[in-house]
């Protein structure tokens, strides 16, 4: 398990210079350049903002909270991560409202009933979604979102012992995909977008070897996203996607996966 502990009494900026101040810079312009990407169908979590979804105060810029909530988790991650794993696209109920890959809100705030806030990182997260909005669920409303894939991608991590901070979760497609008229959907996102993704995902692993990181194990939350990594000469295993009763095989594959490739 993770030697982290949760400080609620440490601030973003205490937490972020206890880092090489050259990574931070480096981290942070890789989230500037994910904040700049604009497309039709696609909400990107880093540089857009719903009013009807979101919390919109004075001195609250939810994109920016989300840009500060992925350069916490990835500061500690790149250069030291042993395994990443990467799914398709951001989720409404994960990484939309996070900002981080198949992460929610819940985790962040540490509500999730089996992963703790400091599994994510030490400090205590922010939520975007608003708790007014009346487009959100009761439960959604005050605890912020749950996303049932994420929980079981969490869980086989820190069920199979490994240090939470060894793991780094992505997107192929780091953005979120959504449904004409509906942004709380889900969508597949077109090749186009994928190649899109790649170069993001692509930068993410230079950026891992730049700050010293030995090659992860590469596992792909569903044999789809394997093959997508694979069109993009990437070699991941496929592991059974945790939806529609997937969630056990799910967990096989990668404790399997774990005790074959890791050493």
């Amino acid at each position: 398990m993770s030697l982290f502990e949760l400080d609620k009494s440490m601030s973003f900026d205490e937490y972020i210079a206890s880092f090489d101040a050259e990574h931070v810079e480096t981290v942070r312009n890789f989230v500037d350049w994910l904040a700049q990407y604009s497309g039709d169908l696609v909400h990107n979590p880093w540089g857009e903002v719903n009013p009807d979804l979101e919390i919109v105060t004075d001195g609250f810029d939810a994109a920016r909270v989300r840009q500060d909530n992925l350069v916490a988790y990835l500061l500690p991650r790149l250069g030291r991560a042993k395994v990443f794993v990467v799914a398709e696209a951001v989720g409404y109920q994960g990484g939309r409202f996070s900002g981080i890959a198949i992460t929610c809100e819940r985790m962040l705030l540490d509500k999730h009933k089996t992963i703790r806030a400091k599994d994510v990182t030490p400090i205590r997260l922010d939520r975007t979604s608003s708790p007014a909005s009346t487009l959100l669920k009761g439960t959604q409303q005050k605890d912020g979102f749950n996303e049932p894939t994420d929980t079981v991608v969490w869980s086989a991590i820190l069920e199979k012992g490994i240090d939470p901070y060894d793991t780094l979760l992505w997107n192929i497609f780091p953005f979120h995909p959504h449904k004409d008229g509906n942004p709380l959907t889900n969508r597949t996102p077109t090749e186009a977008e994928q190649e899109q993704g790649w170069e993001y995902t692509k930068r993410l692993l230079e950026l891992h070897r730049e700050m010293g990181g030995d090659e992860p194990l590469m596992l792909a939350v569903g044999q789809k996203s394997a093959d997508t990594m694979g069109k993009f000469g990437l070699s991941a295993i496929g592991l059974r996607h945790p939806a529609n009763g997937g969630a056990n095989l799910y967990r096989q594959g990668f404790a399997e996966a774990v005790d074959t490739y890791l050493k």
